[in-house]
């Protein structure tokens, strides 16, 4: 059972870990934890722990992980870190994100330089030592009262043992501070129409050969428990019945702090861990988000044309999770209903799918990404918004495209490309940056990419900066190649407008676009505004994309 904290100081920690099966939203219920704390006056820091060796997520292919977030820092992470930054409204740093091989290779490092003392060198203590050590360390930098912390994978994995001991011995230290929370999924199987609470019994079972013993369990699932399922974990859980959440599948996930509350979370977490609220649950700006989130009453169709959609028989829209909370944050606060179509531009090319198809959709959105497949479909889909007037968006990738395609069609450069794709173009309007060169000549890849906020200033006069509000902005960014500088002028004399640049080198440019009196929106940034957007401060330049995409519409 909890153990009541009679200490009125220290930090406190909550461990959230995953039973019974993944991808049942344990990153959004840790996101969720930390905004109901957030909200009764509690400073929170959120960490995210993935049990991959990888160093970062950069390297992940998206079709398998998802969506790789970034942070101002420039570390790649897992798409949960964008949540976390969405839900609280405010940037984390790179001490909030860990992997098994970011902590093997620091414990490495340590070892070869003799930082152990000539020790045998195990996972434990000293792997395990290494975890801790970070915890402590991101609280700390976090100036924070609580860290929330996702512990990822499911109880009973190899991978996250190391994690789940280190949390048990955070919690033998100071058994008054540590709280953990269990988000566990409980089935209806169709053929017996019956919740089952039998593999959350099973998984509690799991967690306690480790040495620890849930707290509170979330309990997902398709319908909200009932008192009987309730107390029928409880009594096997050996979980107070008050302390069981229900979490239902809902609408949105943002409704998900709400539903929270409604089962008292914040005040059951404040009273086990012997923290103070500083006043009443503040949720009223979030409230009124996620009624909007149901609200809109017209509808603007957006097609989004990616390459990231496969994975045998389903689509996968995690690879492009910001891009699509980004459209419902302007969305919403313009009052209207995005419908969203994934368009898999490796059919536009092959002819599949007639690009004239397009012409349905109110704006379409080209997003990031690499490599050659479906190229010349996104290609195809930049001019035929062009020539048709629909309102155009490209990110990052997106942003090539767009230079491509006005490049071959109306400067006079046939068969324009990017280095990227085709070393001999005639026209290489998209290259390498030189300093980027060396590091694929040397074969190094992982983390190498220009990551992180940078500074644009912007052009007087120009689409972005009227959406925008202001001449200098920091964005976020993703990639290896960049507007070749050799081009830029041509470009330009064809009516391409390079409407954002570097202030430290104005030769790399931002941003490309096309005025308004020529088209209501066509727009490409080097950058990615997705990973800035959030839901109570929705980003200008897809608001501007959607209010040009409602008018379209007529919403």
């Amino acid at each position: 059972m909890i153990a009541r904290s009679s200490k009125k100081d220290g930090h406190k920690y909550i461990f959230v870990i995953g039973g019974v099966m993944s991808a049942v939203g344990k990153g959004i219920a840790t996101a969720s934890i930390g905004k109901i704390l957030a909200a009764r006056g509690l400073k929170v820091n959120l960490v995210k722990i993935d049990p991959y060796l990888n160093v970062d997520a950069g390297t992940m292919n998206p079709i398998e992980h998802g969506e790789c977030f970034v942070l101002d820092s420039g570390l790649e992470t897992d798409q949960d870190m964008g949540n976390y930054e969405r839900f609280l409204n405010r940037d984390l740093g790179p001490e909030d994100y860990m992997t098994s091989g970011m902590v093997y290779k620091s414990v490495i490092e340590k070892e070869r330089n003799l930082e152990y003392g000539g020790k045998c060198v195990e996972a434990i203590p000293h792997v395990r030592d290494e975890i801790i050590q970070r915890l402590k360390r991101a609280a700390k930098l976090s100036k924070s009262d609580v860290s929330v912390v996702e512990i990822g994978g499911t109880v009973g994995d190899f991978q996250n043992a190391l994690f789940i001991d280190a949390a048990r011995v955070i919690h033998l230290e100071r058994p008054d501070n540590v709280l953990f929370v269990m988000v566990s999924y409980l089935p209806i199987p169709g053929t017996v129409g019956e919740m089952k609470t039998k593999p959350t019994q099973n998984a509690v079972r799991m967690l306690n050969s480790y040495g620890v013993q849930p707290d509170i369990i979330i309990a997902r699932s398709k319908m909200p428990l009932d008192d009987k399922r309730k107390e029928k974990l409880a009594i096997s859980c050996n979980v107070q019945a008050d302390h069981i959440i229900s979490a239902p599948d809902v609408d949105s996930i943002y409704d998900v702090p709400l539903n929270f509350e409604r089962d008292n979370l914040s005040d059951i977490l404040l009273k086990a861990l012997g923290k103070r609220p500083r006043g009443e649950s503040d949720l009223k700006e979030w409230k009124q988000f996620a009624e909007h989130a149901h609200n809109g009453k017209k509808t603007v169709n957006i097609g989004i044309v990616g390459k990231y959609f496969d994975t045998g028989d389903f689509v996968l829209s995690d690879a492009y999770l910001s891009v699509i909370e980004a459209i419902k944050f302007s969305s919403y606060e313009l009052g209207v209903k995005p419908k969203i179509d994934w368009i898999n531009a490796k059919e536009i090319q092959s002819g599949k799918m007639p690009v004239t198809e397009l012409g349905k959709y109110d704006g379409i959105i080209v997003p990031g990404g690499f490599g050659e497949t479906g190229i010349e479909g996104k290609i195809m889909a930049a001019q035929y918004a062009r020539e048709n007037k629909i309102p155009y968006f490209g990110l990052c990738y997106g942003l090539h495209m767009l230079v491509i395609e006005y490049a071959r069609h109306m400067a006079g450069m046939e068969n324009a490309n990017t280095t990227e794709i085709n070393p001999k173009t005639p026209y290489p309007v998209i290259a390498i940056l030189p300093e980027q060169a060396e590091r694929l000549a040397k074969k190094e890849f992982g983390g190498t990419m220009r990551l992180g906020a940078y500074p644009c200033a912007l052009k007087e006069n120009s689409v972005v900066r009227e959406a925008y509000g202001k001449g200098e902005v920091s964005e976020r960014h993703r990639h290896r190649y960049e507007i070749n500088p050799e081009y830029i002028e041509r470009l330009e004399k064809a009516g391409l407008v390079f409407s954002g640049y570097s202030p430290d080198r104005e030769y790399l440019k931002e941003i490309a676009e096309l005025p308004k009196k020529e088209h209501p929106f066509y727009v490409g940034t080097q950058y990615h505004p997705e990973l800035r957007a959030r839901p109570l401060a929705p980003h200008p330049l897809f608001t501007a994309f959607i209010k040009a995409a409602a008018r379209k519409s007529g919403s």
